[in-house]
């Protein structure tokens, strides 16, 4: 099995390996090709993709650019995560990998099926392989086959294991280069952390509208290295349609009204990307904390609204603040009822996590839903019961300049005070470093670290 092609031998944009979905198959599909007991054998027709009529990609979100898409891109509904470890220490094999990861995720990004140049250090074979009966098929897998590109975007980010061993050795002859802002979390109060679950060497974030583009397009990309990258975790979320309004979370609440990408900071080089604080090669990027956060829904749901408001500090119909009759007025802290008590909560939610309570600091959020079905599950609060519950919840996506000052300070304060503690529980965590975007073809993402 060949290395993947060079940049010079990659098949041009119009070619076989860039035939939109929607064309691929006109003229007929394996014309020639063998069936041999449910399984496909040969390859597509050459002429049938050669000459099919490519059309204008629609539904697309840009994969070029000054900063990576998938941060203040509008959110999808629906997203795949993925975090890979590296089984390599060759950085010429991390380059070939990184180099194939951007070009693919260029066309999957404009809805076009690809060739999936795959990579097997030291040539034929690969153990990934060593179980199957030939090497692997570069053929599109189809499952996204009459689908648009559904506005998928493809974010890609390293972690700190990336650039350092867990004893502080440099990767990859990276020495020098790990940004003090990409640092282990603190253990937090309440933490349940699944160590298979979190961390990675490297991250990749997959956002579209159909969740089976979305997975289309980590599975392409997980196929081009196994050798070299093997899966550590997966994720799945799904966010309802934002085009009636803030969408809302599993508790029933919008989700989204302040420091969400819907309504980015006025000002984000100062509170987003990072500028000359850091390493050269990170500027135009961002920093991402990830955290999958299971909320007992069981023990929320045997609260009255009125009560789960006063955990929130918002109203759960409008989402308005507590004693504002608008989503979008601002939080009045201040404000006190007849009694002198505070309207917004002391432990209030919205209260806790506020810039206003925060020294400023501002977290631009990707939030998402995710159900993972139901599995024996432990609260944290009274009443201790044990029980099949709804693993369930929310996946929290918060980009930074710097999580040293922004996600840190805010959830420090958020683990010690916030009344929604009661019903949530950390079961999944990371940081990772997103380097700026691949400015056109031929770029690459990572080029600014490793080029």
């Amino acid at each position: 099995m060949a290395d993947v092609q060079s940049e010079d031998d990659q098949p041009s944009t119009d070619g076989p390996s860039t035939t939109n979905r929607r064309t691929l198959l006109r003229g007929g599909l394996l014309v020639g090709a063998g069936v041999v007991g449910g399984g496909v054998i040969g390859g597509f027709a050459e002429p049938a993709i050669a000459t099919a009529a490519g059309g204008p990609a629609r539904n697309t979100e840009p994969f070029y650019g000054t900063h990576q898409s998938g941060i203040l891109t509008d959110t999808q509904r629906q997203t795949v995560l993925a975090a890979f470890d590296l089984t390599s220490d060759n950085r010429a094999d991390l380059v070939v990998l990184l180099k194939a990861w951007t070009r693919l995720g260029a066309e999957l990004a404009q809805g076009q099926s690809v060739t999936v140049p795959i990579h097997s250090p030291g040539g034929a074979g690969g153990t990934a392989y060593d179980d199957a009966t030939g090497g692997s098929t570069t053929d599109d897998s189809l499952e996204a086959y009459g689908l648009d590109a559904s506005r998928l975007t493809l974010t890609v980010g390293f972690g700190r294991s990336l650039l350092v061993t867990a004893q502080g050795a440099p990767r990859f002859g990276l020495s020098g280069q790990l940004p003090p802002a990409l640092l282990e979390l603190p253990h937090f109060s309440g933490d349940e952390l699944v160590a298979g679950d979190s961390g990675g060497d490297l991250f990749l974030q997959a956002c579209a509208d159909d969740p089976q583009v979305a997975f289309h397009a980590v599975r392409s990309i997980a196929r081009i290295a196994p050798d070299v990258a093997t899966l550590r975790w997966t994720q799945l979320g799904f966010s309802p349609d934002n085009q009636g309004g803030t969408p809302r979370n599993l508790m029933g609440f919008k989700d989204g009204t302040v420091n969400s990408n819907v309504h980015p900071p006025t000002d984000p080089d100062t509170t987003l990307w990072a500028g000359a604080e850091g390493p050269a090669w990170m500027r135009g990027g961002s920093y991402a904390v990830y955290r999958r956060i299971r909320i007992t829904l069981e023990h929320w749901d045997r609260i009255a609204p009125d009560q789960q408001q006063q955990v929130i500090g918002r109203q759960k119909l409008n989402g308005a603040p507590l004693g504002a009759a608008n989503e979008f007025s601002p939080l009045d802290l201040d404000r006190r009822d007849a009694r002198g008590a505070p309207v917004i909560p002391v432990d209030a939610h919205v209260r806790v996590a506020a810039p206003a309570t925060n020294n400023g600091a501002v977290i631009v959020r990707r939030g998402f839903s995710y159900n993972n079905g139901t599995t024996p599950f432990v609260e944290r609060w009274p009443p201790w019961r044990q029980a099949l519950e709804y693993d369930a919840g929310l996946l929290f996506l918060g980009y930074q300049k710097d999580p040293r000052t922004a996600f840190v300070p805010v959830f420090t304060r958020m683990a010690e005070s916030d009344a929604l503690n009661q019903f949530t529980t950390h079961t999944a965590s990371a940081v990772f470093a997103i380097p700026p975007g691949a400015g056109g073809p031929g770029d690459w993402i990572g080029r600014t670290l490793l080029g």
